[in-house]
């Protein structure tokens, strides 16, 4: 009876060693989850919730107009643990404006979001994702990597909640895909693109500001 009963202890054990492993190498991929044109009193509470209640961060392409009407959404951004990058103060068509109205666009954001407590971004998006070599050396000048993205969600142009999480599915190890704060279909996406990522083995990770792909967090 007692060697059963070790048995049984021991098989227990053996079980829990042996699963562990298993569940550390869960991510056998990242990938960048971004969302555009915040932050908001209207829309990023709902959005941190939703991507905290799924296990999930992402990277918040903050307009500085709104980092600075809304600091408390930056600070909550960076409460939730996600990361926060720079998508101009405006959001124009940056690629039509002279090297000094970028210039403004790209450092006021940079003050803007450091002040809101949201750190100083490394990251850039540029709005529409129009960029050229006057934008790229601008960006250099505060040392910032562009993101652009890999897949496009569609969310902008009316995608359904189907569309969505198909888009996310595409994602593969590295790669990148736009989504923004506002639309209502986003928001309601968010558990099922954290099923269908997982059930890929992927994890939401960081965007490196020195190979700008998606890595693990650290």
């Amino acid at each position: 009876m007692r060697r059963a009963i070790l048995a049984a202890a021991l098989l227990a054990v053996s079980s829990v060693v042996s699963t562990a492993p298993a569940h550390a190498a869960a991510c056998n991929g990242y990938v960048g989850l971004t969302f555009d044109d915040g932050p908001s009193n209207a829309h990023t509470p709902a959005l941190l919730n939703a991507l905290r209640q799924n296990g999930l961060r992402a990277t918040m392409f903050n307009e500085g107009q709104y980092a600075a009407a809304y600091p408390a959404q930056v600070r909550a951004e960076v409460s939730a643990g996600m990361w926060v990058g720079n998508h101009s103060y405006t959001h124009p068509h940056l690629t039509q404006q002279s090297q000094s109205q970028m210039d403004s666009e790209i450092s006021r954001t940079q003050q803007a979001i450091s002040a809101a407590g949201g750190g100083t971004p490394k990251l850039f998006r540029p709005p529409y994702g129009e960029t050229n070599g006057t934008l790229q050396a601008v960006e250099a000048k505060y040392g910032l990597r562009q993101i652009i993205w890999d897949v496009d969600s569609q969310d902008w142009n009316n995608a359904s909640v189907d569309a969505i999480v198909q888009a996310n599915a595409r994602l593969g190890n590295g790669q990148i895909i736009l989504m923004h704060e506002w639309p209502a279909n986003t928001l309601s996406a968010i558990p099922r693109i954290a099923q269908t990522l997982a059930s890929r083995g992927l994890c939401a990770g960081m965007i490196s500001p020195q190979t700008g792909r998606a890595v693990a967090p650290g």
